[in-house]
């Protein structure tokens, strides 16, 4: 029908109650097709439009991506229905979220959408996993507001929040610019003058931000840029009067002028702008002598200078070290911009002695008597006319004035002396610590603390330690936290204050201190927390199964007792900080164990368990960066060895086991224990081995599913009428177990039928029947067939697609979290009341036909000896230690 066809009152009340009702149709396609048919029944000017009311329930709750695309497509953008569509453009499905962002981009007015929401779908859009995604923003909804403000780049940064936000405004340039050729791009840089310079009197925070993205981005083309860079951008020298001319007009203000909220922005302006300035330093060809000596003399001056603001100190320093290659120079010149500006140099009065002044008042009476004499004599002469002799008295005469004249000037002002005086105000040690800082990050790892880095340490950095500003107190923990990475007797000589710190102060200390150890470990292994640098790590006397090496440790250490106490208290400590009430804490310590683990640094199934319980943890919810850490380093983790597989085979049951005794008041009693196995089993997948080998003697022995079925089996049978035994028996329905006569199918068909003997509930039964008949099944289906044959094929295959497939194992084990609450699932646990609390899943009769089968292949065990040997004096086991907390706590 045209757009001014006309139908029927009737006729349009029946089709909109019948679409009405087909948009709730249990298959997807009707409720598309009524979605279509109802675009043009909708009145986005009714607040209660049962129409758009209907779009929005299907917007929001619809589980297929279909149907949220078909309504995208037909809803009609107004202040009601805007929030649904941004809200589309964080949907899990690609396709709804690239869509989302094309009906932004035609449909909806960029004066529609506030600042905040401008940003955050620049943000969203352009750092969007999805190439697709990232395409639609870049070159449909950028360009559409764009076209809208004429094509003025900076009207567009106007727009968004540059100060707060310089990170987006960034990435959209360079979005923009990625779609123009470079000499176009030169071209249309009209804010320059003939100088390549923007004039100081017309700098703003857009036009500063368009100049330094500019650069930057043609700076990052290389040999192709550099024409055009000279054509934007001046010589070093000339740059660095410009900067040093605007630096210097940033005023200071009074206490007066900061209660004035228009003075204050205006400051806040300026230095946003110096900061982009700083930054273009990065761009300049300092190549040319002279060039660098202006820049870096330009540098060291406004460093020195008090009244530099202190957001401009970091970058500053960091493009002094920068322009500086040689790490002593480097060293050599902080050192004395910091001596500048902890000791300058101030004129005082010197105090004058009581003597002095006498002596000084002697003298000018005598003077003032010879004068008088002199004065007589001059006047005898010139009565006797003996002009001669008058003439040489005149002179003495005026000889004794200037004297005089001078002790009395000396009398009345004291005498001044430039002296260096020390400065201990909270501003300046935090700006001389800042300095130290980035110093410490540019410095090389194997330069060590020389002589004066040492003396910067005594004097500024451990007395700032104790310091009564916080400030100046965190800024001091990361300066000694960066100084231990340079050497490993000093990180074992501060590693107990970093360790009471972390416990003791304000939570943004104790987070530096944390991260200062934390990178500790990972650097220097866990020798750091041991007394004696010649011993091996201590990986031997932490294993499960090091009684030999425990024995061998104790021959070879003096002081065993105290060396493994000082490394329970320590690891008890960090692994504490798991269970901090302070979000930032708990992730930064959960964050850092995982880089250990992963590193190879320590080797802890318990730990292990604590830290998939904290994924699930309800309470970490709103923790993105916790989450999204743990999301990726789990199937990393997992994948990337054999041993590290068997790691979370020894965490499944204690998991489990806190799962199912977890009580009712407790957070992770609203975790979906179904979905935590399917993460175990998922991460344990012999086939998601990464590099795996068919040509090592151990490819054919068991696998870690084929062992992981063997414990699953011996924990049912310790409680066969467990509720829990149903989520089990659906754990080995899931399993990747090798098919054909081998010894482990033997053994493990001999304890599924004990188990089917033991087992009364009819679904678990049902379950392992198929498991059972699908084992025997295949070895009597293929009886005449070499078992070598599928166990060469398999692992062939599966690591093909391991290759490819490496990015969708990492996106399908991190929306397990999203699927891991309780009420997202079908099946609820239920109280009963036993000696050990557990909880009973209600599967419905559905659930009955939807038993998971396993896969009938086998996969290879990869060798493990070299790794094994290589890994051997870095690993750590902290099973007993937290086995040992365990024990304590209850």
């Amino acid at each position: 029908m045209s757009e001014n066809a006309q139908i029927d009152d009737d006729l349009f009340d029946q089709i909109h109650e019948a679409m009405l009702v087909r948009v709730k149709d249990k298959f997807p396609n009707v409720r598309i097709q009524a979605v279509l048919a109802m675009a043009r029944l909708q009145d986005p000017q009714d607040g209660d439009c049962p129409t758009v009311n209907a779009y929005l329930l299907l917007l929001e709750n619809d589980s297929n991506p279909e149907v949220r695309r078909a309504v995208l497509s037909c809803i009609a953008p107004s202040a009601k229905t805007l929030p649904k569509i941004l809200g589309r453009t964080r949907d899990v499905k690609e396709n709804v979220r690239k869509l989302a962002y094309q009906v932004l981009a035609e449909k909806v007015h960029i004066r529609a959408l506030s600042i905040a929401q401008r940003v955050q779908l620049l943000q969203q859009g352009l750092n969007d996993r999805s190439g697709a995604v990232k395409e639609v923003v870049q070159k449909k909804l950028l360009q559409a507001w764009l076209r809208l403000l004429e094509g003025n780049v900076l009207d567009l940064l106007h727009r968004l929040d540059v100060e707060n936000c310089p990170e987006v405004a960034m990435a959209a340039l360079n979005a923009t610019f990625a779609l123009s050729p470079l000499n176009e791009l030169a071209q249309n840089c009209s804010n320059i003058d003939n100088r390549k310079l923007i004039p100081l009197d017309n700098l703003s925070c857009e036009n500063s931000l368009y100049w330094r993205a500019l650069c930057e981005y043609v700076k990052s083309k290389g040999d192709e840029g550099e024409e055009v860079l000279e054509q934007i951008l001046p010589e070093a020298a000339i740059y660095a009067e410009y900067l040093y001319g605007y630096l210097k007009s940033i005023p200071v203000m009074t206490e007066e002028q900061k209660a004035d909220f228009a003075q204050v922005e205006n400051v806040m302006t300026k230095e946003f702008i110096s900061q982009q300035l700083i930054l273009l330093v990065g761009c300049l060809d300092t190549a040319e002598e002279g060039g660098r000596k202006r820049v870096l003399a330009v540098l060291q001056e406004m460093l020195v200078l008090p009244n530099t603001p202190a957001s401009l100190v970091s970058l500053l320093i960091e493009k002094l070290v920068t322009v500086l290659r040689d790490d002593d120079k480097r060293i050599q010149m902080v050192a004395e911009i910091i001596s500048e500006v902890r000791e300058p140099i101030v004129s005082v009065t010197d105090p004058i002695d009581e003597n002095v002044s006498r002596k000084r008042q002697i003298k000018l009476a005598e003077v003032k008597v010879k004068l008088i004499e002199t004065k007589q004599m001059l006047e005898d002469c010139i009565a006797v006319q003996d002009f001669g002799q008058a003439s040489e008295l005149k002179d003495k005469i005026t000889e004794f004035e200037s004297l005089k004249n001078q002790l009395m000037k000396e009398a009345e002002e004291p005498e001044m002396k430039e002296v260096r005086m020390e400065k201990n105000d909270p501003d300046t040690l935090l700006k001389c610590l800042t300095m130290c800082s980035e110093l410490l990050k540019q410095m090389s790892t194997d330069k060590g603390i020389g002589p004066t880095m040492n003396g910067i340490m005594e004097s500024l950095i451990l007395p700032g330690i104790a310091n009564a500003h916080p400030s100046v107190r965190n800024m001091a923990v990361e300066c000694l936290g960066l100084c231990t990475l340079q050497n490993k007797e000093l990180a074992k000589r501060h590693l107990v204050l970093l360790l009471q710190i972390a416990q003791l102060d304000d939570a943004k200390i104790r987070i530096s201190a944390l991260k200062a150890v934390l990178d500790q470990l990972l650097l220097n292994g866990m020798e750091t927390l041991t007394s004696n640098t010649s011993q091996s790590p201590l990986s031997d006397s932490y294993t499960e199964k090091g009684d030999s090496n425990q024995q061998q440790e104790g021959k070879e250490a003096k002081e065993p007792a105290e060396e493994e106490n000082t490394v329970n208290n320590i690891l008890s400590l960090l692994s504490g900080f798991l269970d901090s009430e302070i979000p930032e804490l708990r992730t930064e310590a959960a964050e850092g164990l995982a880089k250990l683990m992963f590193c190879g640094r320590l080797v802890s199934s318990k730990l292990l368990s604590r830290l998939v319980l904290l994924w699930y943890n309800p309470v970490t919810e709103d923790d993105t960066h916790l989450r999204h850490c743990l999301g990726v380093f789990f199937p990393l983790f997992a994948y990337a060895s054999r041993s590290n597989q068997e790691c979370f085979e020894e965490s499944f049951l204690p998991t489990m086991h806190t799962l199912f005794n977890a009580p009712g008041s407790s957070p992770l009693a609203e975790v979906d224990v179904a979905n935590v196995a399917e993460l175990f089993m998922d991460l344990t997948r012999p086939s998601g081995l990464i590099n795996q080998s068919k040509k090592t003697d151990d490819y054919k022995e068991l696998t870690v599913h084929d062992s992981l079925a063997i414990r699953i089996c011996n924990e049912i049978l310790n409680d066969p009428a467990a509720p829990d035994v149903r989520i089990y028996a659906r754990c080995l329905s899931t399993l990747e177990l090798a098919t054909g006569e081998s010894v482990c199918n033997k053994d493990l068909l001999v304890l599924l039928d004990e188990v089917c003997t033991e087992v009364k509930d009819k679904v678990c039964l049902r379950a392992l029947e198929k498991l059972i008949s699908q084992l025997k099944g295949e070895s009597k289906d293929n009886g005449t067939k070499d078992v070598n044959t599928t166990i060469n094929q398999g692992p062939a295959e599966n690591g093909e697609e391991n290759v490819e497939n490496d990015d969708d194992q990492l996106k399908s084990t991190k929306k397990r979290t999203k699927r891991g609450q309780k009420s997202a699932s079908t099946a609820t646990r239920t109280t009963r009341s036993r000696t050990t609390r557990r909880k009973t899943v209600e599967v419905s009769d559905e659930s009955d036909g939807e038993i998971i089968e396993a896969v009938p292949e086998t996969v290879t065990r990869s060798t493990r000896r070299a790794k094994a040997a290589a890994m051997e004096k870095t690993k750590m086991n902290l099973t007993d230690l937290i086995s040992r907390e365990a024990d304590q706590s209850s």
